[in-house]
């Protein structure tokens, strides 16, 4: 594996191969006693019998070994695939998808993750720590077995670079976290929340990508989804995620989840701390889903200028008007 930089996009790409990790004859590689709980890099809860595993992805993108080495190939530039790549085994049981695990055990999902973001931030080499859910075969789920990704990369990922350069902008301009407006403004609208819970709030976005896409957001300012803030209760946060899960089932059979957190502050060159200045002030962490409602999207063919069919005002509403039980 090798990460490329395309000039243009300034966008990072893994090429090389990489085998699927899927169930085979020999049974599902995330069920026990397939899983070697001496090998994993967190179980919880830490005794007794495990109900969240994170291992090491048997075949990963990236490789904690060595140094990225980037170097120049002529007018490209290229570097080793560096980094790490975990795999978040959500529930012992095959059967069983997140939304329907308990909010308590979807809670201990939200603590592997935090866990992992925050000890591998720790490693002054990775600028960024995502934490991905692909659901359902036409989100490239890998097998069937409910679980989630932790990556660790040398770079900030394009999307997220996005998001980081317009709240700063709007920061340096307003002097508010634009993430806390929208927020503010959706609440006293009204029209595009799907649900709330505690400090909470899940709302299809103004400008949804895709049909039904949900975002899932603190009212409470917060940059770091792995330093929660004080006091607050995390419990709510696992219910209203399980109760948005459990809405989607019933209008998309697959969907992308994405947890948006802020990149890596302490990388020893420092670029995170010296480019974005007001970064405690004007980030926001927040969970993005999107759903794939059809086999054959013009969402995701046409990738940068998104084609949505259906208006958030009307997901959100279809989605209020769901039972969240199942």
């Amino acid at each position: 594996m090798e990460l490329r930089k395309d000039p243009i996009t300034r966008s990072w790409v893994v090429v090389g191969h990489r085998e699927d990790v899927a169930a085979s004859s020999l049974g599902c590689p995330f069920c026990p006693p397939k899983v070697d709980s001496q090998q994993s890099l967190l179980r919880l809860p830490p005794q007794g019998p495990w109900q969240v595993m994170v291992m090491p992805h048997p075949d990963p993108l990236y490789r904690v070994e060595g140094e990225p080495g980037r170097k120049a190939d002529g007018i490209y530039d290229n570097m080793r695939a560096v980094g790490a790549d975990e795999i978040v085994i959500e529930t012992p049981e095959h059967d069983r998808k997140l939304e329907d695990l308990s909010e308590n055990h979807i809670l201990l999902v939200m603590e592997a993750w935090r866990q992992r973001i925050e000890d591998l931030k720790r490693d002054l080499r990775f600028k960024y720590v995502s934490v991905f859910k692909n659901y359902g075969a036409l989100a490239a789920q890998v097998g069937t077995h409910s679980h989630s990704q932790v990556t660790a990369s040398t770079f900030v990922p394009r999307r997220i670079l996005y998001e980081l350069r317009a709240a700063r902008e709007w920061f340096a301009e307003k002097e508010r976290c634009v993430f806390c407006d929208i927020v503010k403004q959706e609440e006293r609208q009204g029209i595009r929340i799907v649900d709330t819970q505690g400090e909470y709030v899940a709302l299809c976005p103004y400008a949804s990508r895709v049909p039904f896409e949900i975002w899932l957001l603190n009212r409470k300012h917060n940059y770091l989804f792995e330093h929660p803030r004080p006091n607050s209760n995390r419990l709510n946060l696992a219910a209203l995620l399980r109760r948005v899960l459990l809405r989607l089932r019933q209008v998309a059979p697959a969907y992308h989840l994405v947890v948006h957190t802020s990149p890596n502050t302490i990388h020893p060159k420092r670029e995170a701390a010296k480019y974005w200045k007001t970064i405690v002030d004007d980030y926001h962490w927040h969970i993005e889903i999107l759903p794939i409602v059809e086999s054959r999207s013009k969402s995701y063919s046409i990738k940068e200028v998104y084609f949505n069919s259906f208006l958030p005002e009307q997901a959100a509403e279809r989605l209020r008007q769901l039972d969240p039980k199942g």
